[in-house]
C-alpha cells in the first residue's frame, strides 16, 4: 500500500476509522477484531479512534480498548501502526454529543486514553472539537503540554477552521501534524482547510470520507453523484474506491480514514491507493 507522512511517521495512505465498531448498531466484538486484523493484513498502519466512540455512558473508551485488544491478538509485529485518538468530545450515553475543552480535563482524558490503549505515549492525540466555553488556545495549550511531557508523541486537532489551524500551529510551536475534518463528495465545506494543510505540510485526515455511515451501508453514493458511479464502472472497481482515490488525488497530505465494521469494507477501501485517476477524471469528480 502507498504511504503518506504524519509528522515524523510514515503511515498507510488509507487509514481505518474505528467509530462504527463501537456506537449504535455495532457488530459483535469478534467481527470488529476481525475487521481490524483485515485492515492490518491489507497494510493499514493508521487507526483512528476517540474516547467518545462508545454507545453507553459506562463504557467510555470502548473503541480504544477494542483496538488495543485487536493489536495485542494480531500475532505479528504492529510497531509500525499509529493509533490516533482524540479527546474533548463526550457522549453522555443518551445518543447526544457534548464538548469539554477544559485543559485539566483534556490532560486527564489523554492519560486515560493511553492507559486503555496500553501505551506509554499515544502515537497521535487530537483535540476533538472546539468548546465554545473555553478559549481555543487554552485547549490547544493542554495538547502542547501533553506533547512536552511525553504523554503523546504527535499532536493534532479536529473539526477546526483555518484560523484555528493557524492558531494551533503557533501554540504548538510548529508541531501541529494533523487536522481531522469531515470531507467527502457530499461534504466539501472543509476544502479551505484541506488546501491550507497542503500549503503548510500538515496531514489532512477526512473523517466520514465516504459520506457517512448510513451512506456507506447503502452501497451507493447517491444519484446526484453519478460521475463517481460512472468512473467506478469504467475502472471496474467500487464507487468507494473511486471516492477515496479522488480524495487522495486532491493533495499529497490527504489520508482518508473510512469507517468500517466488516473485513470486506476495509479490504475494498485499502485498494483505493492502487487506483490511479487521470487529471480529467479528478476534475470530473471535483465538478460533480
Amino acid at each position: 500500500m502507498q504511504t503518506r507522512t504524519i509528522g515524523n511517521r510514515q503511515v498507510s495512505a488509507i487509514g481505518l476509522g474505528g467509530m462504527p465498531m463501537s456506537i449504535e448498531g455495532r457488530p459483535a466484538t469478534e467481527r470488529s477484531v476481525a475487521t481490524i486484523h483485515a485492515a492490518l493484513d491489507a497494510g493499514v498502519t493508521l487507526i483512528d479512534t476517540a474516547d467518545a466512540y462508545h454507545r453507553d455512558a459506562n463504557e467510555v473508551g470502548h473503541n480504544e480498548s477494542l483496538i488495543a485488544e485487536a493489536l495485542r491478538s494480531y500475532g505479528s509485529d504492529v510497531s509500525d501502526v499509529v493509533v490516533a485518538t482524540k479527546g474533548g468530545h463526550l457522549r453522555p450515553g443518551d445518543g447526544s454529543w457534548t464538548v469539554n475543552g477544559d485543559p485539566a480535563y483534556l490532560k486527564e482524558a489523554a492519560k486515560a486514553s493511553a492507559k486503555r490503549l496500553g501505551v506509554e505515549a499515544i502515537g497521535l492525540y487530537q483535540f476533538h472539537r472546539p468548546d465554545p466555553t473555553v478559549p481555543y488556545g487554552d485547549s490547544v495549550g493542554a495538547v502542547r503540554d501533553l506533547l512536552d511531557e511525553g504523554v503523546i508523541r504527535m499532536a493534532g486537532i479536529s473539526n477546526a477552521n483555518p484560523d484555528q489551524i493557524r492558531e494551533a500551529q503557533s501554540i504548538l510551536g510548529g508541531r501541529l501534524v494533523s487536522v481531522q475534518n469531515q470531507f467527502s463528495p457530499r461534504f466539501r465545506s472543509s476544502l479551505p482547510e484541506l488546501e491550507l494543510c497542503a500549503e503548510l505540510g500538515i496531514a489532512f485526515l477526512p473523517w466520514s470520507p465516504l459520506g457517512g455511515i448510513s451512506l456507506a451501508r447503502s452501497g451507493e453514493l447517491g444519484a446526484e453523484y453519478a460521475p463517481f458511479l460512472e468512473v467506478a464502472q469504467e475502472h471496474e472497481v467500487s464507487p468507494f474506491q473511486v471516492t477515496l482515490a479522488w480524495e487522495l488525488a486532491l493533495a499529497p497530505v490527504v489520508i482518508p480514514i473510512p469507517g468500517a465494521s466488516r473485513p470486506e469494507s476495509i479490504e475494498d477501501s485499502s485498494q483505493a491507493t492502487e487506483l490511479v485517476l487521470t487529471p480529467e477524471e479528478v476534475a470530473r469528480l471535483s465538478a460533480a
